[in-house]
């Protein structure tokens, strides 16, 4: 966990081997969940849901995974090196479905906040997404939330 703060902080960082990839997912969702000074339980699990699909984890694996997460996440301290390591690590036709995922954490409370907004742009902006994309990601979340 610190040794992935100290890559994501270095000048250059390396690309990201896969279990790091995950807990930078893993944290920038806690991000996400944050984002609006509340972490409700329905965004916890649905930021273990979300790894849970994404990775092929067990509820324990997920729950183990999103813990770690939360503790990188307070400490690390911007969204950026986050982002940009994994733009590097996530191919261009799965960013798409990581804003989803991202998407389904903001709305999983209920509420849509300027903050939650403003930080998904951003983030939509770092992986190389378009607005236009980061609104389908988010029409896709709105429509798995009512189903």
């Amino acid at each position: 966990m610190i040794d992935l703060l100290r890559r994501l902080l270095a000048p250059t960082p390396a690309p990201l081997a896969e279990t790091d990839a995950r807990l930078a997912l893993a944290a920038l969702l806690v991000r996400v969940a944050r984002t609006d000074g509340l972490y409700s339980a329905e965004e916890v699990e649905r930021i273990d849901r979300v790894l849970a699909l994404r990775h092929g984890l067990d509820a324990f694996a997920a729950a183990r995974l999103r813990a770690e997460a939360e503790t990188v996440e307070a400490e690390a301290p911007d969204t950026v090196r986050f982002t940009r390591a994994l733009k590097e690590a996530v191919a261009l036709d799965e960013r798409a479905a990581l804003m989803t995922a991202l998407w389904s954490v903001a709305l999983a409370d209920g509420l849509r906040e300027a903050h939650e907004d403003q930080l998904l742009r951003l983030v939509a902006n770092l992986l190389g997404l378009t607005d236009v994309e980061s609104a389908l990601a988010r029409q896709q979340a709105e429509k798995a939330e009512r189903e």
